[in-house]
């Protein structure tokens, strides 16, 4: 793995983890000597992260990027779209795919399963059923999508009545998806996506002095 490689995943994996908050300033020396690499890796890594949102640049400083509201409601149109075209597609293949791997993947979360848990399965969830359609750029899409939602999708974790909600929904999408019933699969990812998109911003909207007091930049 090259430094830019190393520098990239460790730091996206910091900012969605929100080890690094949104907002807080980030220095290309302190990376340099976090992960003892020269400036040109860790730069190319910063642009890198800086095409995926993840981290926002004013002249020469670096920042994470804050938690935009508008941007949230933005990307989950976004991933309404390739989603609900990915599941259709899946519905209309011939062979679907192994969904009894993501069937076992769901039932691998439990009340014991840390949130880190939950989340990186409810992420991998979506990824896995897009690509089942073999639809590469899809899938991809959705990938993108996911990703920039992550930060967000962390604080929802927080609920577990969201969390239980949300696997429920899960499964009744997978099982209209191993009966091939595109409309049904459609219906109640729609409904899914939609619902899950309502909560976290007013969620988020609700709570943003209290998030801003532990150091995370929310802009509406």
């Amino acid at each position: 793995m090259s430094q830019m490689q190393l520098v990239e995943d460790r730091l996206r994996e910091a900012i969605l983890a929100l080890d690094l908050k949104p907002g807080e300033r980030l220095s290309e020396r302190q990376i340099e000597a976090r992960f003892a690499a020269s400036r040109t890796p860790v730069r190319a890594a910063l642009f890198r992260l800086e095409s995926e949102g993840l981290v926002a640049r004013e002249g020469r400083q670096w920042s994470v990027a804050p938690i935009d509201l508008d941007e949230i409601e933005q990307v989950f149109a976004y991933r309404l779209a390739n989603e609900i075209a990915a599941v259709r597609a899946t519905c209309q293949a011939p062979d679907r795919g192994d969904c009894a791997t993501l069937a076992e993947m769901l039932a691998s979360c439990d009340d014991s399963s840390p949130r880190e848990r939950w989340h990186k399965i409810g992420l991998d969830f979506h990824i896995d059923l897009a690509r089942l359609s073999g639809n590469l750029f899809l899938t991809r899409a959705v990938r993108d999508a996911m990703q920039r939602l992550s930060r967000a999708r962390w604080l929802e974790m927080r609920d577990d009545v969201g969390r239980a909600r949300a696997w429920r929904e899960h499964a009744d999408i997978l099982s209209a998806v191993e009966r091939g019933d595109a409309d049904a699969a459609a219906t109640i990812l729609t409904r899914h996506i939609e619902s899950s998109c309502e909560r976290l911003v007013a969620a988020l909207r609700e709570d943003r002095r209290g998030l801003r007091a532990r150091g995370l930049s929310i802009v509406a």
